[in-house]
């Protein structure tokens, strides 16, 4: 564990940015992070240097990634379609598959130093998911797992209409994440069509929009999810709202 431990976390709301800023900016945090855990294994105990966190929330334009252990065939446009549907791609050095990102869509990025929280990514993904269950369940929707598949479902007991609202992708190092999940909030479910979402065939996305039939308080959304990440992970949440 780390000697110096720092439950703090920096909450940075982007707004809406482009995917590939966002990943850079990820990037940049990420190494900075990592950088000084390399650092700290060189100094001595009066010498250590708290490792940072931070939380973002964004939005972004159309965009599918694909995680490095997803099927390229799982994009059903070639990059003439792309183009002329003005949606990007990437592939990105998340776990995961395919997926969608776009605008009505709340993405959060939690990049922390697990050694200021708990060492157990298993840990790190149920809480992440119980965080959206909850979300959920403030708008009267019960969700919840299912086993074998990542992300957050509803219908998830008798699934005979299992539907994802929440798609999850992460990446760790040293302990230290990056990437993270997809709330469909009013998102545009069309453009799921154009892929084969998280490998999946046989389940639909769905939105707490088309679920409850009316347009949602993004920024509700927001504090909803933001209130039970802070809960779950016991953060010492700065709430100053800094553009990083």
């Amino acid at each position: 564990m780390n000697p110096v431990i720092n439950k703090k976390v920096r909450f940075l709301p982007w707004g809406k940015v482009g995917y590939e800023e966002a990943w850079n900016r990820q990037e940049e945090l990420f190494k900075g992070t990592v950088d000084i855990k390399i650092a700290n294994r060189k100094r001595s105990a009066q010498e250590q240097e708290a490792t940072p966190n931070y939380l973002v929330f964004c939005q972004h334009p159309h965009v599918y990634t694909l995680g490095k252990s997803g099927n390229q065939n799982h994009l059903l446009l070639n990059s003439a379609q792309l183009k002329d549907k003005n949606i990007e791609y990437f592939p990105i050095n998340r776990g995961g598959d395919i997926t969608y990102h776009g605008p009505g869509q709340l993405v959060a990025y939690p990049l922390l130093d697990l050694e200021n929280f708990f060492t157990d990514i298993h840990k790190y993904l149920r809480l992440l998911e119980e965080a959206v269950i909850l979300t959920c369940a403030d708008y009267g929707l019960e969700a919840g797992r299912i086993d074998g598949l990542t992300g957050v479902w509803l219908d998830f007991k008798e699934k005979k209409n299992p539907r994802k609202i929440c798609a999850m992708g992460v990446k760790t190092s040293r302990w230290v994440t990056m990437h993270g999940l997809a709330l469909n909030v009013n998102t545009d479910l069309s453009y799921f069509g154009n892929i084969v979402p998280c490998g999946i065939t046989d389940k639909a996305v769905t939105s707490l929009k088309q679920e409850l039939g009316r347009e949602i308080d993004f920024r509700e959304a927001e504090e909803r999810l933001k209130g039970h990440i802070k809960e779950l992970f016991e953060m010492e949440l700065a709430e100053e709202e800094i553009n990083a």
